[in-house]
């Protein structure tokens, strides 16, 4: 497998990297996450214009990368800047429209930053169970009526389009008859918008006799949730490791600069040990995002084991990695001025978005046996 970054790659990265370092520094960020969609439209037309947007879909669905090494390019570098524009959320209902075909025209306003779409899939119950799915569509003539509730859903507070799962057969946690749905988030959908602890746009979604139109095939929806799904896991596994790093360099920044008996403290023999074990983590944590974004596009069984192998290594290096940071800086690394303590918070909610350590570490198992 090559891991090396092609000529088009490399451009995409230095040039969303500078565009970053010039207009998106931690101040700014905080005014942006506090903006009434819980992100800045002005910058995501930037996005669009930059063709970042593009980047997350291949040249079927009018975009022109969409390999895992694409998605790791941007969220990377989303992630060392703590971007809070709607990437994720665009990615992972963009995948499903994608996959399902028929929807170009959107695709195409979504790409150019028209259109804000998000994937309203998780339930109140449903924990980390991808096919614990309990609303209910019914077809009535033409139409597909929806009912249901939908928790957490990243992006839902800005969304005018909503890719939305729900049962037409079987039980609530079967893998078989569950549906897609393309769903106008004012058409009998309730909203109660809220922000994440570490500052993104969410919503709690209830959908009351909500009509929309079946994306893909009756029944056949798990396969697209799936293939979403481990986009969603690459991309923020990424957006962890680039938050990783900055965290990284701020602590090494802050041993040099902070002086204790008269000697920078980076000068002591324990935090040099400690330091050095966050960066050996470090670059455990890329080879595994490498590796899980390389096998995106391979056979089923292969891709969900990499996958969850990745997240699992996320949440337990992104643990360790945001805590060493804050207890080598002490008091200051709460502080909400200093930079370093929202990295780490992001850090470590990132366990919990798409399935924490313990999920994926079952899952891991589970599909081990079916090798």
């Amino acid at each position: 497998m090559d891991f090396a970054l092609n000529d088009d790659r490399r451009m995409l990265a230095e040039t969303l990297e500078r565009f970053l370092s010039d207009n998106y520094d931690i101040e700014k960020r905080h005014g942006f996450a506090m903006m009434d969609d819980g992100f800045s439209k002005q910058m995501w037309e930037k996005f669009a214009e930059l063709g970042i947007i593009g980047a997350l879909f291949d040249e079927k669905a009018g975009g022109f990368g969409g390999e895992g090494a694409d998605l790791m390019v941007v969220f990377e570098a989303l992630g060392r800047h703590l971007v809070v524009e709607p990437f994720l959320p665009t990615l992972m209902a963009g995948t499903i429209l994608a996959g399902a075909g028929g929807q170009e025209a959107l695709l195409e306003q979504v790409i150019n930053g028209e259109t804000a779409i998000a994937l309203a899939h998780g339930e109140p119950s449903s924990r980390y169970e991808l096919a614990s799915v309990s609303s209910i569509a019914e077809q009535s003539g033409k139409e597909w009526i929806i009912n249901g509730d939908k928790s957490v859903v990243l992006g839902g507070s800005a969304a005018t389009q909503l890719v939305v799962s729900a049962r037409t057969t079987g039980e609530a946690d079967s893998e078989n008859g569950i549906s897609l749905f393309l769903v106008e988030a004012t058409n009998g959908v309730t909203k109660r918008n809220y922000s994440t602890i570490n500052g993104y746009g969410a919503a709690e979604i209830k959908l009351e006799n909500a009509s929309g139109i079946l994306l893909g095939e009756v029944d056949q929806g798990y396969k697209l949730l799936e293939r979403a799904y481990a986009a969603g896991i690459v991309a923020i596994s990424a957006e962890a490791l680039g938050a990783m790093h900055v965290a990284t360099d701020l602590t090494v920044e802050y041993t040099r600069q902070r002086k204790q008996f008269g000697i920078p403290i980076g000068k002591f023999q324990a935090l040099q040990h400690r330091m050095a074990d966050m960066l050996i983590e470090l670059e455990q944590m890329r080879s595994s995002v490498m590796n899980a974004a390389g096998n995106l596009d391979k056979d089923r069984l292969d891709r969900e084991k990499e996958i969850s192998a990745c997240k699992h290594l996320v949440g337990t290096i992104g643990r360790q990695v945001a805590e060493e940071a804050i207890q080598i800086h002490g008091g200051m690394g709460m502080t909400w001025e200093y930079a370093v303590g929202h990295f780490a918070k992001h850090i470590i909610m990132i366990d919990h978005v798409l399935g924490d350590t313990d999920h994926h570490l079952e899952r891991y198992i589970a599909l081990g046996r079916n090798t």
